[in-house]
């Protein structure tokens, strides 16, 4: 879980299931989760155009190792105007109150929901 001191970025796994607590579910994932229906998803909005590029994820690989060069460009890649516009978009919701960033990936400490966390002015926060 991360959060601000005014409002309260979460991020959660797609394929657990929505809390109370989570207010706006939003999916940043570039591909629709395998295997999840949109019903299950319980997301409120779909922002793919805040997603790493293909080239990036590709470079990643997940791999831990790589983790800070990889949140590095990302955040580099944040400035491309459909991304901006994007994380815009997500700071007007963060502003309203609860937010949850929604993925599929497994390691959440190692993802890009992390960087947009810290972009949203949150800082991560142990569980």
């Amino acid at each position: 879980m991360v959060r601000e001191a005014a409002t309260e970025v979460r991020v959660r796994r797609a394929y657990d299931p929505p809390e109370a607590v989570d207010g706006q579910r939003v999916l940043v994932d570039r591909l629709w989760p395998r295997g999840l229906s949109k019903e299950r998803a319980h997301v409120d909005e779909w922002l793919k155009s805040v997603a790493p590029s293909a080239a990036l994820r590709q470079w990643y690989g997940h791999d831990p190792a790589k983790f800070g060069e990889f949140a590095d460009r990302y955040r580099a890649e944040l400035a491309d105007p459909a991304r901006a516009e994007a994380l815009a978009r997500l700071r007007t919701l963060s502003a309203r109150g609860p937010l949850t960033l929604v993925t599929a990936t497994k390691d959440l400490g190692h993802a890009h929901t992390r960087v947009l966390a810290r972009e949203l002015g949150a800082a991560p926060e142990a569980d």
